[in-house]
């Protein structure tokens, strides 16, 4: 019984452990950890310049059309806004709701598509260095050679 209390107890590191942090430490899993925060964060940038910006100017293109008010009464008796059917209790298709569900998501598209494009332009990668020449390749081979000899 003293000598089971005297020798340090060993914890064994599970098998799994050395797999997991090699699977969170590739670059894809890091990569998607930081545009998942990243995008987060990019939401509220996005969600004001639709709200803010883009869907001003098309209520005003298009004179304040507000689908949301679009719907067909199943059952029930028809109400004047949506709000009041489902207040209700009336069972309603609401195709305007899905419509602004649609526009708001090319809206949201469009605009991250032109913002990941103009940073695209802001942010050129550098040019490639021109593969070497047939003679550039031959002299390397013939130094790497003569390297070996001496």
């Amino acid at each position: 019984m003293s000598d089971l209390l005297k020798s340090p107890l060993k914890l064994q590191k599970p098998g799994w452990l050395d797999d997991f942090k090699a699977f969170i430490m590739r670059g894809n899993v890091v990569d998607l950890a930081v545009g998942v925060v990243i995008g987060a964060a990019f939401t509220g940038i996005v969600n004001s310049l639709v709200k803010d910006i883009i869907t001003p100017l098309i209520g005003l293109i298009t004179g304040g059309v507000d689908f949301s008010n679009h719907f067909i009464v199943l059952k029930g008796i028809p109400a004047a806004t949506l709000a009041d059917a489902q207040k209700a209790g009336d069972v309603t298709f609401n195709y305007g709701v899905f419509l602004n569900a649609v526009f708001n998501f090319l809206i949201i598209a469009a605009a991250i598509f032109w913002m990941v494009r103009l940073l695209e332009k802001l942010h050129k990668a550098p040019a490639a260095a021109p593969a070497p020449t047939p003679t550039e390749a031959l002299l390397t081979e013939i130094r790497d050679v003569l390297k070996g000899k001496a």
